[in-house]
C-alpha cells in the first residue's frame, strides 16, 4: 500500500476546460484562477481547452466535438487527468469518463482537495470532511464506475449488478452515518466558539474581522498590527503567498498605548465559485465576521480583476448572514501599483502592510469606528474601594489623578457601559 507521502510524488498533468457562457464576463479570469488553483495543488497544467456555448451541455458540460478535442490534446500532452471549470452533476462525470477513459475532476473536488490539505485545526477538518462528504453523496454511482474501471474494467456484465447495487447502498449508509457525526461535533465546538464570544461580550471588547479573496494579505496585516502594537512574536499566524494559506480562524487581542483593546480576527479567504458545501461548511468559522463590530475588507488592488474580487467576498458575505455591519476597505499591495499610498479617504484607505506603510492609519481608523461608546467622567472614589481605582487603572485610559480628603479623584475616559457601572462614584 502506498503512503501518503509516496502518493503525493506522484506528478499529474492536468489538461483545464471551461465553457464560456454569453454573459460570463470574467471568463479568462476564471481559467486562470483554476489553473492557480492547480497549482496550489502541484498538478501541472499542460493544456487548455474553452468553448464557446449559450448554455453548459447537461451530459458532457462540453459540446461532443470537444470531447474528441480533449482526447487528441490529452493523449499528446501525456496528461493523466482533466479538470473542468466547474462543478460538474453527477451524470456528466460519468459520462465525460466514460468517453475520455481517465480521470475527470472539476472545480468543486479541486477546491475541497485543497482545504483538505490545509485545514490544520479539528474544526477546519471537521468542516472540510462535511463538505467532501456532502459532495460525494449523489456521486456514488460515478465514482464506483471510475474506481471498478481503474480496477480492471468492468466485466461482470448484468450477473454484479444486485451486489453492486447493494455496495452503493453500504456505502451511501456510511457517508450519511459520518456526515451525522461530523454535524454532532461540529455543533459542540460551535457552543464552545459561542461561550467564548459571550464572555468576549460581557467583557466588551469589540471585534474587527478580516474578510477579503484569498491570498489579499490578510494574515499579512495582522501581523504587521500585532508588531505594531507590541505584540509577541509567537502570537503571529501563518502567511505565505498562496491561495487559502489561512483556513482557521485566528483571533488575537490588541491593546493600544491608552488601554483600549480589540480583538481581531482573520478568517479564511474567499474564491470565486466557492463550493456551497464550503460555504456552508464554514459558516460557523465566519460566524466570528458576522458577530463584529468592524470588518477590514483586504483587498489586492495590485490585481486587474480587484473590483471582481471585491463583488465575490460581498456576495459570499452576503451568503453566510454576514450584512450590515460598518467597514473598512482596506486596499493593499499598493506597492505594486503606481497609485499614491498610504491614503485615506471616508472609509477607504490605500496602503502597503508588507513595507509597513499605512497601517497607523488603519489603526487610526479602526479606532475612530469601534470606541465611539467611549465618553470622559469625574471620579470620587473612596478609599476603602480600591478595587474601583485598580479596574480603572486597567480598563480605563486615565486623564489626571489626585488625591483628596473624600478619596481618589480620577478622570478618565472610559466605555460608557463601565461609566454607567460605576456610577455611584460620578462627579456630576
Amino acid at each position: 500500500m502506498k503512503t501518503t507521502q509516496q502518493v503525493e510524488q506522484l506528478q499529474e498533468y492536468a489538461i483545464i476546460v471551461g465553457v464560456h457562457l454569453p454573459k460570463d464576463e470574467q471568463f479568462d479570469y476564471g481559467m486562470e484562477e483554476l489553473k492557480n488553483l492547480a497549482q496550489a495543488l502541484h498538478v501541472e497544467v499542460v493544456g487548455t481547452i474553452t468553448q464557446n456555448l449559450e448554455r453548459a451541455n447537461s451530459a458532457h458540460y462540453v459540446g461532443k466535438g470537444k470531447i474528441d478535442e480533449i482526447q487528441a490534446l490529452y493523449e499528446e500532452t501525456g496528461a493523466n487527468l482533466v479538470i473542468f471549470n466547474d462543478e460538474l452533476s453527477p451524470s456528466q462525470i460519468r459520462n465525460l469518463e466514460a468517453e475520455l477513459m481517465c480521470k475527470v475532476i472539476d472545480r468543486t473536488m479541486l477546491i475541497l482537495d485543497i482545504f483538505a490539505r490545509r485545514a490544520k485545526t479539528r474544526e477546519a477538518q471537521l468542516q472540510v470532511q462535511l463538505a467532501q462528504l456532502q459532495y460525494m453523496l449523489p456521486r456514488l454511482v460515478g465514482l464506483h464506475a471510475s474506481l471498478s474501471r481503474q480496477g480492471g474494467g468492468t466485466g461482470g456484465g448484468f450477473k454484479n449488478r444486485g451486489a453492486g447495487e447493494t455496495k452503493l447502498e453500504l456505502d451511501r449508509r456510511k457517508i450519511e452515518s459520518r456526515i451525522s457525526k461530523i454535524k454532532k461535533e461540529l455543533e459542540q465546538v460551535s457552543a464552545q466558539r459561542e461561550t467564548q464570544r459571550k464572555q468576549r461580550e460581557k467583557n466588551a471588547i469589540p471585534v474587527v474581522s478580516l474578510v477579503g479573496y484569498t491570498n489579499a494579505g490578510k494574515s499579512t496585516i495582522m501581523n504587521q498590527l500585532l508588531l505594531k502594537t507590541g505584540q509577541d512574536e509567537h502570537k503571529q499566524v501563518f502567511e505565505k503567498d498562496m491561495l487559502f494559506a489561512t483556513l482557521e480562524t485566528s483571533v488575537r487581542q490588541l491593546a493600544l498605548d491608552d488601554q483600549k483593546s480589540f480583538l481581531l480576527t482573520d478568517t479564511v479567504g474567499f474564491v470565486s465559485k466557492l463550493p456551497h458545501h464550503l460555504v456552508k461548511a464554514f459558516r460557523s468559522t465566519l460566524e466570528e465576521a458576522r458577530n463584529a463590530d468592524l470588518l477590514l475588507h483586504v483587498v489586492d488592488v495590485s490585481h486587474e480583476q480587484y473590483r471582481y474580487m471585491m463583488e465575490v467576498t460581498e456576495q459570499t458575505l452576503q451568503a453566510v448572514g454576514v450584512e450590515n455591519i460598518p467597514t473598512i476597505y482596506v486596499y493593499n499591495k499598493c506597492d505594486q501599483t503606481s497609485l499614491p499610498y498610504p491614503v485615506m479617504s471616508g472609509e477607504h484607505i490605500w496602503l502597503a502592510a508588507k513595507e509597513d506603510k499605512g497601517l497607523t492609519e488603519l489603526l487610526q481608523m479602526i479606532r475612530g469606528q469601534v470606541f465611539t461608546d467611549y465618553v470622559k467622567a469625574t471620579f470620587v472614589i473612596p478609599y476603602h474601594e480600591g478595587h474601583v481605582v485598580s479596574y480603572l487603572n486597567e480598563h480605563a485610559t486615565i486623564l489626571n489623578t489626585t488625591y483628596e480628603e473624600q478619596g481618589t479623584i480620577i478622570k478618565a475616559e472610559l466605555r460608557k457601559a463601565d461609566a454607567e457601572r460605576f456610577a455611584l462614584f460620578q462627579q456630576l
